[in-house]
């Protein structure tokens, strides 16, 4: 979800590239990798090969959010905010205290 939040904010004349991904969400290029992997392969997420200059270094893959996406993201927001919390689910309480 945090891979799909940076991506849903990123305003579109400033696409994410992967390490910028792993920056803004804390997480390593062994876990961001994987994941925008698999939301290529599901096609909801696009990527683009930079095309400016690059000396130096390899040639950025750009990523942004496809309609289908988003539509995930928002499906998945919305089924994290209705679940019961664990806290509740799994209670030591008798029923109905």
């Amino acid at each position: 979800m945090d891979v799909f939040s940076v991506l849903v904010d990123a305003p579109v004349d400033e696409p994410h590239w992967g390490l910028s991904i792993c920056d803004a969400t804390g997480l390593g290029p062994g876990t961001v990798y994987p994941i925008l992997e698999r939301l290529l392969k599901h096609g909801l997420v696009s990527c683009q090969e930079e095309t400016e200059p690059h000396p130096g270094r390899p040639a950025r893959l750009y990523y942004a959010i496809t309609s289908d996406g988003k539509a995930t993201y928002r499906a998945a927001l919305n089924a994290r905010a209705s679940r019961t919390p664990l806290s509740r689910r799994f209670s030591t309480a008798p029923e109905g205290v």
